[in-house]
């Protein structure tokens, strides 16, 4: 057992790894922790965010929520989802958004346990106990898994590491968030909401 930047991960190698039912059994016997687990089939025990990131992230959830509401493409989801990724990893984004054709391509089972796919659009916010070179390396694993456009925000320094497919822009707080062709329309200011 690894302690690594205020998560746990745990080891399974000896112990063989889950499978992916498995694993989805596993987390919910065990619902009052979050897990993730990466390509190497580690299992990542997750903290709790603080009052400010859990506040930040709901505001930056109803944004999104809103303008998905109007333009009615796709599906919204909140930090709680997992998805199965290309790479066997199972991770859980602080938001997420999946187009609609590719949600409705999946089973019901699917939809119901860890959807195995890549959103096309995910959130990462950074709190003061999370390491900002981790953060990035999980943002290199959304884009290498497919997702088409993530922001990782970080409020210690006012700005939005943005990723392309194969660019990333910084975005300070002053400077209006944009969608671009992933979200059309879809804007943010978070000067505005990172005042509270």
């Amino acid at each position: 057992m690894l302690e690594e930047l205020g998560s746990i991960v745990l080891d399974t190698h000896h112990l063989g790894s889950f499978s992916d039912e498995e694993f989805y059994h596993f987390c919910l016997d065990n619902r009052n922790l979050k897990f993730e687990r990466d390509a190497q089939s580690n299992i990542i025990v997750m903290s709790n965010t603080g009052g400010k990131t859990g506040y930040y992230n709901h505001e930056i959830n109803v944004e999104l929520g809103i303008w998905n509401r109007v333009a009615k493409n796709g599906i919204c989801f909140d930090s709680s989802t997992a998805f199965r990724l290309p790479s066997s990893a199972v991770r859980s984004p602080d938001a997420a958004w999946i187009q609609n054709e590719r949600w409705n391509e999946l089973s019901n089972t699917e939809k119901e346990q860890f959807p195995p796919l890549c959103p096309d659009f995910v959130i990462e916010i950074k709190s003061t106990s999370d390491n900002l070179v981790v953060l990035k390396n999980k943002m290199k694993e959304w884009m290498d898994n497919g997702c088409q456009l993530a922001w990782l925000i970080n409020p210690g320094e006012n700005q939005t590491y943005v990723y392309f497919k194969n660019q990333e822009i910084v975005v300070p707080f002053d400077e209006k968030l944009k969608g671009h062709t992933v979200l059309k329309d879809f804007e943010i200011h978070l000067i505005e909401l990172y005042k509270k």
